[in-house]
């Protein structure tokens, strides 16, 4: 079937569909504009003719002239093929002999337009895939250049004194979890020398706390983070950010029996900020990894070389 040009064979069809499938000029009148890229085409026809006339003269000179206005008649075509339920016939005389004779007539043109109408769903699809490769470009590219910005803003904090340092912190891990859409409930804030907050990540609840100290976080940092997570309910997790890493004790410990947290460094987080990998797909792998060994911490960059 040619792409360019519609077969002469579906014309008395379709002329038959479009006569019984509109009782009134009116009603035939503006389904025929709404199908055509330029309304005058119909607005020179003779509406004081007869339908089955009106119709062939509009039919007929489309399709003499299809390379001007092929997509118009295949636009007619398929809009009248898609006519499944001409209800409002049976509101005329005789409305339900009128209603059956145009579905019958519609029934017959659509299985000789069956071929047009894979086309135009394999075209639809196409356009469909395209527009969605699109928007994820564009998204890509969005969060390229928030990334961008946030590593220059990452570099700045580095050098800033520890006070400063912590609320600079809170501004980027906001802007961070915004990023990748995560469902913060609520914006991270500092509480004493911690940044604490709560977010929802696959469908499971997750308290936060992130430190910046010079020395690695210790055990009872995490043991009083698991008695918070414990005092929610069951499904609730935790994730802990140490930017200069954990005690090995720390990490040893709260690896044994069934994890309630997962953590995080500061490797990981250059490697958010570096595109290596992005937030959701990190948490979800390290969700993972602590599942099924028990190892509550393991490096983007090891995650990664998997």
């Amino acid at each position: 079937m040619s792409t360019k040009r519609v077969s002469p064979a579906v014309l008395p069809p379709l002329k038959e569909a479009l006569l019984h499938s509109f009782w009134y000029k009116r009603e035939l009148r503006g389904f025929l504009a709404s199908c055509v890229s330029d309304r005058e085409i119909v607005s020179r026809l003779d509406w004081t003719d007869y339908k089955r006339n009106i119709i062939a003269q509009l039919i007929d000179s489309l399709a003499a002239s299809q390379h001007k206005y092929h997509d118009d008649l295949l636009s007619i075509l398929l809009a009248t093929a898609d006519i499944s339920d001409p209800a409002h016939l049976k509101a005329v005389e005789d409305g339900q002999a009128k209603y059956d004779t145009a579905v019958a007539a519609v029934a017959t043109l659509r299985r000789q337009v069956e071929p047009y109408i894979q086309l135009r769903d394999q075209r639809e699809q196409a356009d469909k895939r395209k527009e969605e490769e699109r928007a994820r470009n564009e998204m890509k590219r969005a969060v390229s250049e928030k990334l961008d910005s946030l590593r220059i803003d990452f570099k700045d904090i580095v050098s800033q004194p520890a006070q400063q340092r912590g609320y600079s912190l809170e501004k980027f891990v906001n802007e961070l979890f915004a990023l990748f859409d995560m469902d913060a409930k609520g914006s991270f804030r500092i509480t004493g020398e911690q940044i604490d907050g709560a977010f929802t990540h696959e469908g499971t609840e997750y308290l936060f706390e992130a430190k910046w100290q010079e020395a690695k976080t210790p055990l009872k940092d995490l043991d009083g983070f698991a008695a918070k997570i414990g005092r929610k309910l069951d499904n609730t997790l935790g994730l802990f950010l140490s930017m200069n890493g954990f005690e090995p004790t720390a990490i040893s410990t709260h690896s044994q029996n069934r994890p309630i947290m997962i953590l995080m460094t500061g490797a990981d987080l250059s490697a958010i900020i570096e595109n290596r990998i992005s937030l959701p797909q990190l948490l979800t792998r390290k969700r993972q990894h602590a599942s099924r060994t028990g190892d509550v911490l393991i490096g983007a960059y090891q995650l990664l070389l998997d």
